[in-house]
């Protein structure tokens, strides 16, 4: 470990001179009553713009194509002929 945060750990936790808690602070503060924007933000997050309906389209044809892939490698796998006969002897 540095020297330095040995040093720093002794003295214990960093004391703030000005008093001031910003915890305490946006404790107290809260909610704000009324936001102004909310009604000109609120589009973006409803209908068409949602999470879900933004990030579904992402990739389109990867089920599709998923299954295709899987079906292809059960056909190669189970009804194609191994031309190469790998540990047979050629003479």
């Amino acid at each position: 470990m540095l020297p330095t945060r040995v040093l720093r750990a002794a003295r214990g936790p960093k004391v703030n001179i000005t008093g001031f808690n910003m915890r305490a602070f946006k404790e107290a503060a809260g909610q704000p009553r009324y936001d102004p924007w909310e009604r000109a933000d609120a589009w973006r997050f409803t209908g068409p713009f949602s999470r879900w309906n933004r990030f579904r389209g992402t990739l389109p044809g990867l089920g599709t194509a998923t299954v295709a892939f899987a079906g292809y490698c059960l056909y190669e796998h189970f009804f194609m002929e191994d031309s190469h006969h790998h540990g047979e002897e050629h003479h």
